[in-house]
């Protein structure tokens, strides 16, 4: 075996291994936000202080099990609430978690991440890198995030007040880790649930089956929070850089990146959630992560790839 297919190995072998660390990292990070024992037994939501501070990733408010805030929640209740008039304390939250991690908080804090890196490793399935007009598809995010986290919340009606759009018409996490559990426990809004449910429990079968087959379909095309942090991965604390001196453009870290990033042109891409697989499967050991890595970041262009 050449030395080349030697190191290759090793670097696939070494993205093996940070994929499982990673899992591990989630499911920690899921287990600590979500763990109000009491509130799985009983079917209650958690009303102690610690709900006044956001957690960084997507974790229902209405989770039984959750002992902080969602963001996004957060942010849709001061808009759609006239009294607040704005809450500074959630912006700076979502600015200071952006500015120093960027989209890392989306591969590896975000419950309803590991959710759907889980469907996706189910065998037996043909998995696919993207859809047609991925391109275009992605750029939902950001529709969602202006439409109904931003201006509809913020629109006054009848009551005074405005709704709170995303999360009481769309968000799957909010419907598995919330609406759920809550249904389970309590016969009563069993009884009361009506076609919003229905369609909720819709949307979120749809991202489910999409997730076995394609690696994060709602932080791809739909997440607002994922738009916000986007945002902030070009020059979050928290990056990827490259070796110009290392990098040989061989493209191994694209064929690793299940979001099909190409990651040695655009390290830092708005859609990278900074899984880190990439940095372990580089055989030229050219990409680094981390808090201010020194490294340089080129371009690689096709001609130096086949030079």
């Amino acid at each position: 075996m050449s030395e080349k297919s030697v190191k290759q190995n090793d670097a696939a072998g070494a993205a093996k291994k940070q994929r499982k660390t990673r899992l591990i990292v989630q499911a920690l990070f899921a287990a600590l936000s979500n763990g109000y024992l009491n509130g799985w037994m009983q079917g209650t939501i958690y009303q102690g202080a610690s709900k006044k501070i956001c957690v960084p990733g997507l974790n229902c408010y209405s989770c039984p099990g959750a002992l902080g805030a969602c963001p996004i929640g957060s942010l849709q209740a001061v808009l759609s609430d006239k009294s607040y008039h704005i809450s500074l304390y959630v912006v700076g939250m979502l600015m200071a978690f952006g500015a120093f991690f960027g989209r890392f908080i989306c591969g590896w804090l975000c419950p309803f991440g590991l959710v759907q890196d889980l469907l996706y490793k189910i065998p037996g399935v043909k998995k696919i890198r993207s859809l047609p007009g991925e391109k275009h598809l992605r750029k939902l995010k950001y529709v969602v995030l202006v439409l109904l986290v931003i201006i509809l919340p913020s629109i006054v009606t009848g009551a005074g007040d405005g709704e709170p759009w995303f999360c009481k018409y769309l968000c799957p996490s909010g419907t598995l880790m919330g609406g759920i559990p809550l249904m389970i426990s309590n016969p009563l809004l069993r009884q009361a649930a009506g076609w919003l449910f229905s369609w909720k429990m819709l949307v979120l079968v749809m991202i489910l089956v999409m997730a076995v087959k394609i690696s994060r379909p709602f932080c791809r095309y739909l997440c607002p929070l994922g738009a916000i942090y986007s945002f902030f991965n070009p020059f979050s604390i928290y990056r990827i850089t490259v070796d110009k001196e290392k990098c040989t453009g061989c493209g191994i870290c694209q064929k690793t990146c299940k979001l099909d990033i190409p990651v040695f042109e655009k390290p830092n891409s708005g859609e990278c959630i900074r899984c880190g697989e990439c940095v372990k499967a580089c055989p030229a050991q050219a990409l680094k992560a981390g808090f201010g890595t020194g490294a340089q970041n080129k371009k690689i262009s096709k001609t130096d790839n086949e030079v």
